[in-house]
């Protein structure tokens, strides 16, 4: 058998790509083979004589027939760079693109500076324990401190709910050693203790990217990510647990915000989102890759592409804290109308602002105080 070297193999799948009319040919190749070979790109422009093993052409062999006949890149190495990090990505799921990093920047904008972390309870969800701890913060403020009897029968119910003693765990420090006291402080937190995480949801959240991102770069932040599909509810999962946040980042398939525990309204700290945007008319003209591929419940967003946002926009305004943050990607062609829309919800504060091609596409607005 002929050897087969990187160089050789990058050269020959550049050609054969740009003859498929591939727009960014050497681009793909580079991607194709360091997939296939599992070695990072720039690696490859210092191993140009090492010879690939038969397993290696056979898979950079399958990689560009598939590129050929016009498949996303992602898909076919089934992995996406995004922000800080990357994630799995899979058919029937939106790819995550550059313009989406943008939302995500303007969403971590919004959000007040960073908290100290806290205790959490072990046996309890984190946005239960979350939720319990901003109830209990709102309440302190208008009532007398709980009793020693009220403290001991809140620890019992807690313990019948979740069918479990309480034994929080601290998230600094070594896994799995007990705080002392930590059941009646994770129900009734003391004013000197560090304040509650962030609460975050994301609506449509496809690959999960947004959600994670915002877990990763905040650890004070939860975040309840919510998709129609059950297979973006199981990638996102999966995306979690890659990045080691699955703790922090609870995945729920449901229609927009119809798995938000009704406790959460009035509290949330940011809504974001990426729902479908793009207008009915224009799907037939997206790129075919895109088209052909990518899920179109993921895309379509009605007639002029803000059916969605219609319902995101009035939930977002209920379900924030005063001075939360609302940030949304959308249709560059009606962000003004968008921007209408948020202003008849209640939102102040509305802002347009341009992806990093220069075109209009992230919503930023807050709930007034």
């Amino acid at each position: 058998m002929e050897e087969w070297t990187i160089k050789a193999a990058l050269d020959w799948t550049v050609g054969y790509l740009e003859r498929k009319g591939d727009e960014n040919p050497r681009l793909a190749a580079e991607w194709l083979l360091s997939a296939a070979c599992a070695m990072p790109r720039i690696q490859l422009y210092v191993n140009f004589d090492r010879a690939l093993t038969v397993s290696e052409r056979d898979v950079l062999r399958g990689y560009v027939q598939r590129r050929a006949a016009g498949e996303p890149l992602q898909y076919i190495t089934g992995e996406a760079p995004f922000r800080h990090i990357t994630v799995k990505v899979a058919p029937g799921v939106l790819i995550p693109r550059p313009e989406t990093e943008v939302l995500v920047s303007e969403a971590l904008a919004l959000l007040p500076s960073a908290q100290k972390r806290i205790a959490l309870d072990s046996t309890i969800d984190a946005w239960e324990g979350d939720l319990l701890k901003a109830a209990q913060e709102a309440q302190a403020a208008s009532v007398p401190e709980p009793s020693a009897e009220a403290h001991a029968a809140a620890d019992e119910r807690l313990e019948q709910r979740f069918d479990a003693p309480i034994g929080a765990r601290a998230e600094e420090g070594e896994p799995g050693e007990p705080e002392a006291e930590a059941s009646s402080e994770a129900a009734f937190p003391a004013e000197d203790k560090a304040p509650r995480p962030l609460l975050a949801v994301d609506l449509c959240t496809g690959s999960g990217c947004i959600a994670v991102s915002l877990a990763v770069e905040r650890p004070d932040v939860r975040v309840l990510a919510t998709d129609i599909s059950p297979q973006a509810v199981q990638l996102a999962c999966e995306n979690a647990r890659r990045c080691e946040v699955e703790q922090r980042v609870k995945v729920v398939q449901c229609h927009l915000a119809q798995g938000v525990p009704a406790a959460a309204i009035g509290r949330l700290d940011l809504v974001v989102s990426n729902p479908p945007y793009v207008p009915s008319a224009q799907c037939a003209q997206l790129p075919s890759e895109v088209r052909d591929f990518e899920p179109s419940l993921a895309l379509d967003g009605g007639a002029d592409g803000l059916q969605l946002f219609r319902e995101i926009a009035p939930w977002a305004l209920r379900a924030l804290k005063p001075g939360g943050g609302f940030a949304c990607e959308l249709f560059e062609g009606h962000m003004d109308q968008a921007a209408s829309i948020a202003r008849e919800a209640g939102f102040g504060e509305v802002r347009i602002v341009e992806d990093l091609t220069g075109r209009p596409r992230v919503l930023a607005a807050r709930k007034p105080q």
